[in-house]
């Protein structure tokens, strides 16, 4: 039996995730091409390997009305964002999203979510509901027209966006929010008067109205028992949450793999899909230990450097080989490809401000579209026309056919012309 396998499908950290599909390849008339060269490729991961979109948006301009920047930086960008990830978090945060109230910058974000869908990119969309950078102008509403403000704005952004975006953030960060005493917003004033509960029901509630196939996220990164309980309240209250999120910045070092383990299986027992929604580990100096919240870190240049740049490559690889071994989990969302746009001005891209790729991005490659992919492979099918395909689950092309490979042992005949 002639067969193609990658690399890494050996492993048996991976087995949950790999499929061997016993292939028939068939001609037009349905007769088996026996002794027939086929070239077998992996088009995609089912596993979501994600990052931020805002690389993008801003470096090479998608969603613009002329479209991406043509200039060879910007070309750089985008071939280094598709060369990797399969997902893109898009920006919705309400104050950007719609500065002033009634103008929503929904024409562009439109443009940028079909280019992304057109490059065989899922779309997320992120948050819907959110403390932080909620708009100025819902101040000094009353908490009845703060929430008829929010379920307006989910109803119209999950309608408006149905079939491109998804997948939502349905809340964000939940757990401070009742408390959150950084700056007034409404959203905060909303909370408190009606209960974290019913604050995540309002969220989930309107957006599963307005897109009954979305699939809705309930997201934070307070990964304490606090945020179990409130996991357990809402599934309590009967809210249905289809993925729960786990933010893990470790912009103060990386908090090791036997640490991540145990953050998975505290979550995954509640039985929901997993999404590490935010990851990012620094290539430079690490953020003082004591810093409570990293938003009060400010420093006016946080340069990476060689030795630092090596260490976020070593952790870089031990945080995605621990997080893809679980079986738990669904997708990885890296927090910025670039130091260009990284959050809190921190090195924490996996891209130099220059375009240059660091180690991290070169080793994250070589599992994501190495060990854990299946290249493009010519093989001579049997005197039967069957090729055995083994790899991890995903899309794959034979002969520009399509199949969908699935953990376990599966068949499947395909028509190749």
């Amino acid at each position: 039996m002639t067969s193609v396998e990658a690399e890494g499908a050996s492993d048996a950290r991976y087995a949950h995730r790999v499929g061997t599909t016993r292939l028939r390849v068939l001609d037009a008339a349905g007769r088996p091409r026996a002794g027939e060269l086929v070239t077998v490729a992996q088009e995609s991961h089912a596993f979501g390997f994600g990052c931020t979109g805002a690389d993008l948006l801003h470096l090479a301009g998608v969603g613009d009305t002329d479209g991406p920047a043509q200039d060879a930086a910007a070309a750089t960008v985008v071939a280094q964002w598709l060369g990797l990830f399969d997902t893109a978090t898009l920006p919705f945060y309400w104050a950007r999203f719609e500065p002033s109230e009634g103008e929503p910058d929904t024409e562009r974000m439109l443009r940028a979510a079909r280019w992304f869908v057109e490059h065989g990119v899922t779309v997320k969309g992120h948050p819907l509901v959110w403390h932080t950078l909620a708009p100025r102008w819902l101040l000094g509403r009353s908490g009845a027209e703060v929430e008829d403000a929010i379920r307006r704005r989910i109803t119209r952004d999950v309608t408006a966006f149905a079939g491109l975006v998804d997948l939502w953030d349905a809340i964000n960060e939940v757990v401070i929010l009742p408390v959150f005493d950084k700056e007034d917003n409404a959203v905060t004033r909303l909370a408190r008067s009606r209960g974290r509960v019913e604050t995540v029901r309002l969220a989930f509630g309107t957006a599963r109205a307005a897109n009954p196939a979305a699939r809705l996220v309930l997201n934070d990164f307070d990964l304490s028992e606090d945020y179990e309980h409130l996991i357990e309240d809402c599934l309590e209250a009967g809210i249905r949450i289809d993925a729960l999120g786990l933010q893990t910045h470790m912009h103060q070092g990386f908090r090791g793999a036997a640490a991540v383990q145990g953050i998975l299986d505290r979550f995954a027992r509640f039985g929901l899909p997993l999404q590490l929604t935010e990851t990012s580990l620094v290539s430079g100096e690490l953020m003082p230990p004591e810093i409570v919240d990293l938003n009060d870190f400010q420093v006016d240049d946080w340069p990476s450097t060689p030795e630092g740049e090596e260490r976020q490559a070593r952790e870089v690889v031990a945080h995605y080989e621990t997080v893809f071994a679980h079986p738990a989990v669904e997708s990885l969302t890296y927090w910025g490809m670039t130091d260009a746009t990284a959050w809190l001005g921190a090195p924490s891209g996996l891209v130099r401000r220059d375009g240059t790729p660091k180690p991290a991005y070169d080793a994250l490659r070589s599992l994501v579209r190495g060990r854990w992919w299946v290249p493009p492979t010519t093989v001579r099918t049997d005197d039967a026309g069957t090729v055995d395909v083994r790899g991890f689950a995903g899309r794959y092309a034979v002969d520009g056919a399509t199949i969908e490979v699935t953990p376990g042992e599966n068949r499947a005949d395909v028509v190749v012309a």
